[in-house]
């Protein structure tokens, strides 16, 4: 009989709405999972999610945390190709079912019956995680785990998306916003080669926009913004990593002939969008959902290979509430890691 036992931060109940630590057994992995040893986990905006009871069908209790970041412990029955002490990580994409059409198309990341980390089961807010074995991503070693938490969701969302748009190197590519997606799109963009525009309220944040690798800062309480892009001709991409319509809707204007509106970040009330431009510009609008384990693989290391780090502030495992709480607020700067201690 397994008597050990392990910290959990979870959520008790579906209206309970807070986190509370509990010890839980360390279970084994059944087939096809592997164990992980979490050594940390982003702190996620999405996780409100989760604690707040938005997403349908999430069993309680439940621990959230979909940037995990740890070694294997265990490996369940079935499972080929990871073997203990292996550095891995797991993101948005937890597991797919590959039966449904999605799935057989390749599409793994759409899966209409896709698993997400402290959702579909409990995630990285704990010692230890069970996962599917083919959501597991490795970590290369020129990543410590902190470093590579937030990269399992904010990074890849926006190195995944950014490298599957229109734009080529040369071509203006503007973000919107520098919080814990845009600090990281910004340098994603720059090392991509394109002409790197930050947006962004304030003119204080222009010398940290630059010093990520933007050639160019709009500060977006001073200026036109679209007029500013007509300048450079407009953007071929705008990168929104902001939840405000309104901050979102002028830059349709600021779009060259063939240009595409990126969404990652999901707005509050639905866009106001303006067909008529749109039609004459051959103007666009996509969304874009994370990505899979490989995808995290590729986000990772082209990270090593060009010096792309999330700018990240760490907290025990233990005060879990108050980094959620920090993220949440808005005061972190610019994403939250939890530390096990491992």
């Amino acid at each position: 009989m397994n008597t050990k036992t392990a910290r959990s931060i979870r959520v008790p109940s579906a209206d309970t709405h807070a986190l509370e630590i509990t010890s839980v057994p360390v279970e084994e992995p059944g087939t096809g999972l592997v164990r992980i040893r979490v050594h940390a986990c982003g702190v996620c905006h999405s996780d409100s999610l989760t604690i707040q009871n938005v997403w349908p069908g999430i069993a309680y209790p439940r621990a959230p945390g979909h940037e995990i970041a740890g070694r294997v412990d265990a490996v369940g029955p079935g499972v080929i190709g990871w073997t203990v002490g292996d550095r891995v990580g797991v993101g948005w994409h937890g597991g797919h079912c590959g039966h449904c059409d999605r799935c057989r198309r390749g599409d793994f990341i759409t899966c209409r019956n896709l698993q997400i980390p402290g959702m579909a089961y409990d995630g990285g807010y704990a010692d230890y995680a069970i996962v599917p074995a083919v959501a597991l991503a490795r970590i290369p070693d020129g990543l410590s785990f902190e470093e590579a938490a937030p990269l399992m969701c904010a990074g890849v969302t926006t190195f995944n998306s950014l490298r599957h748009s229109p734009a080529l190197p040369g071509d203006v590519v503007a973000v919107l916003g520098i919080g814990g997606l845009g600090h990281l799109a910004v340098q994603y963009a720059a090392k991509m080669g394109f002409h790197t525009v930050a947006i962004a309220r304030g003119k204080d944040k222009e010398s940290y926009a630059l010093k990520l690798g933007a050639k160019t800062y709009i500060d977006s309480q001073s200026n036109d913004v679209a007029a500013r892009l007509a300048e450079l001709g407009g953007a071929k991409v705008v990168l929104s990593t902001v939840t405000a319509s309104e901050a979102i809707e002028p830059l349709f204007g600021a779009l060259a002939v063939d240009g595409q509106m990126l969404v990652v970040g999901a707005a509050m009330r639905p866009l106001a969008v303006p067909t008529a431009g749109m039609i004459g510009g051959r103007h666009s609008i996509k969304a874009w959902p994370s990505g899979t384990c490989v995808d995290s693989e590729e986000t990772m290391n082209f990270s090593v290979l060009t010096g792309v780090r999330a700018e990240i502030e760490t907290m025990p495992l233990e005060r879990a509430s108050k980094a959620y709480q920090r993220m949440m607020d808005g005061k972190a700067r610019f994403r939250m890691v939890l530390t096990t201690g491992a």
